[in-house]
């Protein structure tokens, strides 16, 4: 019920403009002039205020390009900084060696060296692995850098471990490097057509 009301209003609207215009059609114009006006200068606001948005959109842009370089840049800064005291020390290892024969002091100086790099890399998150003698070559972990024939293990275990592989979390940086058993050609059975 009330949507009739509201359609029998809008008609008396629509009849009452009407009724200004035939009786009055300079006032008319004039009302659809000052109509036009009105759009053009709402229509002129809304186009400012779009380019002053998008002028903020690009500058935004800009900015997080920015911050996104700065960033990317000095990422490293906290683990480079880690990592300096181990420089500090390898060089006082090699001042040592250079001054004195002590050999012995020297190794203990680098052991310790290393044991400590290797404690902040896995603060961040850097873990060794090595190879297993005996496992089944995995090619997602190792590396097969030879292979050898050998009657000692089973065709593709691991023989020899190279190289310690590295993962950082749980992605793997650098495979182990391996050898890896083959069994040797009189044990395998010939090829005939």
């Amino acid at each position: 019920m009330s949507e009739v009301k509201k359609e029998n209003h809008q008609e008396k609207e629509k009849e009452s403009l009407q009724g200004q215009t035939e009786a009055h059609p300079e006032a008319g114009e004039q009302s659809l002039e000052e109509q036009l006006k009105a759009a053009q200068l709402e229509a002129k606001r809304y186009y400012d205020q779009m380019l002053r948005l998008a002028a903020e959109l690009e500058n935004f842009k800009k900015q997080v390009r920015r911050e996104k370089e700065e960033y990317a840049k000095y990422a490293l800064e906290g683990f480079v900084r880690e990592l300096l005291p181990f420089v500090d020390n390898l060089e006082r290892a090699l001042e040592h060696a250079q001054r004195q024969a002590d050999v012995e002091s020297l190794i203990q100086g680098i052991e310790l060296t290393l044991k400590g790099f290797l404690k902040t890399l896995e603060k961040f998150g850097l873990t060794q692995f090595e190879a297993v003698v005996g496992e089944t070559f995995n090619p997602e972990i190792h590396e097969a850098l030879m292979v050898e024939e050998t009657h000692e293990h089973e065709e593709g275990a691991v023989v020899k471990g190279l190289q310690k592989g590295y993962r950082l979390h749980e992605r793997v940086l650098r495979p182990a490097l391996v050898v890896v058993a083959k069994k040797p050609k009189e044990d395998q059975p010939s090829q005939k057509d």
